[in-house]
């Protein structure tokens, strides 16, 4: 069964930094594009960012280019998001997911595999 458990989540003020990781099991890792995607109350669930198998590719959205970073260790099964200059816009609860189509993975539709999030709070 495949699983994707996040951790990292916090409270922090506007300016600050916070690192999001999301640990897998039950996957071939590699053959897994990794993505993170966020949900505002109220909002819809939004894109942030992506990352290929290899780790090789990434792409990012508008809103967090530049802030945020994100990474992939292969060997710990485990993706990160590195996010810095946080703004309380950020403040959402933030998911991993998990897909072998990349394309997915920029949308959210269909993919397959989603963590449970972790709450990303910044404080003005």
């Amino acid at each position: 069964q495949v699983q994707l458990v996040e951790s990292g989540g916090g409270l922090v003020q506007a300016g600050g930094s916070l690192r999001l990781s999301c640990a897998a099991s039950g996957v071939t890792y590699r053959t897994y594009a990794m993505g993170w995607f966020r949900q505002a109350p109220g909002k819809e669930r939004e894109f942030i960012a992506r990352i290929s198998g290899s780790g090789y590719s990434t792409d990012y959205a508008d809103s967090v280019q530049g802030r945020f970073t994100i990474s992939r260790d292969n060997a710990k099964i485990t993706m990160y998001l590195q996010m810095n200059s946080l703004k309380p816009e950020d403040t959402a609860v933030y998911y991993c997911a998990a897909d072998q189509t990349w394309a997915r993975l920029r949308s959210g539709v269909g993919v397959g595999y989603w963590g449970q999030g972790t709450q990303v709070t910044v404080s003005s």
